[in-house]
């Protein structure tokens, strides 16, 4: 449903166990900043993205209302710029060097969440098999 100060939709790969967990612990906070949760595995967000895929689970999405979109890391920024207790962390995350560290921290674990749902036993929605390994 959709409130007068609606801005968009963070979309979150639900297969993901960690996502799949933190996303909606925090869709209150999110709901007062007129942000609504979606898993990016909905029929309707996949046809809303037109995206591959494997692109598609890629990164944390955020749809805007008016049809922009915000990927990876800049979809926390755009959350911790409208919390008061999160402005100072946003602060810093837009610091020349630690912009770079924040971004790094980010795809770091985007690219091991997986590996990180299952040592830590937060089961996902069907988390996809390792990548095959490249042969040299």
């Amino acid at each position: 449903m959709k409130s007068a100060n609606f801005a968009g939709w963070v979309l979150y790969d639900d297969s993901c166990g960690f996502c799949r967990r933190w996303v909606p612990f925090w869709s209150g906070t999110l709901a007062k900043r007129g942000l609504s949760i979606a898993p990016l595995q909905e029929e309707w967000v996949r046809e809303a993205l037109q995206l591959p895929p494997d692109e598609l689970i890629q990164d944390l999405r955020l749809l805007l209302e008016g049809g922009g979109r915000v990927v990876g890391a800049d979809v926390y920024r755009h959350a911790m710029k409208r919390i008061w207790w999160a402005l100072p962390i946003y602060v810093l995350s837009i610091a020349p060097v630690l912009r770079n560290v924040f971004d790094w921290g980010y795809r770091t674990f985007a690219v091991n969440r997986y590996r990180v749902s299952r040592q830590c036993g937060i089961p996902g929605g069907q988390i996809p098999r390792e990548p095959p390994r490249q042969q040299r």
